[in-house]
């Protein structure tokens, strides 16, 4: 059973996120997609999956099943980690395709369809057209995965994906902010760390002068 604190969700874009879904947030390593229960419960927080989809899933689950699932996506986040680490600095061009097969392999396993679904009521309503999925089995959890890497992929400038400055820290993210300036994965995490490592240091240095 998973006892894990809060996930981590700081780098500004899921699928880089869920390379953060292992880390070093205080002394010992957690990794919140240890097991089956662990991976379903990170799914819920990063609101990638609809809540009432995993609960059916997790319902109709054989034993073992979700487990199996979870080192499914433990693979695909070390695969996309070397990925995304062999690319970082620089914009990605077209001759990166060649890389990304496993992640082209898990989105043709994409069960998606198109529907015409009524909004609102009466007078007020109206009818949208949108994206449905077929949930048929636990690995259709790993679809939305796919979805959000290939989001980086596509939307984010490779150029400004970063590691955090942090002395231990293993977590990324996009950087969004003017002037691209982002040093830390956060100012509550490794940014205070840093400020108060500079304090010290400048404090020893006024006391030894």
């Amino acid at each position: 059973m998973s006892h894990h604190p809060p996930a981590l969700f700081v780098a500004e874009a899921r699928g880089i996120d869920f390379l953060n879904s292992i880390a070093t947030p205080s002394d010992e390593p957690v990794d919140w997609l240890s097991d089956g229960e662990g991976f379903v419960d990170w799914l819920k927080q990063a609101g990638l999956t609809p809540a009432e989809e995993i609960e059916a899933i997790v319902g109709r689950a054989m034993p073992g099943e979700l487990d199996r699932v979870a080192d499914q996506a433990r693979d695909l986040r070390e695969w996309f980690r070397g990925f995304v680490r062999g690319h970082m600095g620089r914009p990605l061009g077209p001759d990166a395709l060649g890389g990304l097969q496993p992640l082209n392999r898990l989105l043709e396993r994409d069960e998606a369809y198109g529907r015409i679904v009524a909004h609102g009521h009466g007078e007020h309503g109206h009818l949208v057209f949108e994206t449905a999925r077929r949930w048929r089995s636990p690995e259709s959890l790993l679809i939305p995965l796919g979805e959000a890497m290939a989001q980086v992929v596509v939307g984010e400038d490779f150029s400004h994906i970063k590691a955090c400055e942090g002395a231990h820290c293993t977590l990324m993210f996009a950087d969004h902010t003017r002037g691209r300036a982002r040093r830390w994965c956060s100012m509550a995490l490794c940014g205070n760390r840093a400020k108060q490592k500079d304090f010290r240091e400048r404090r020893r240095a006024r006391m030894g002068g």
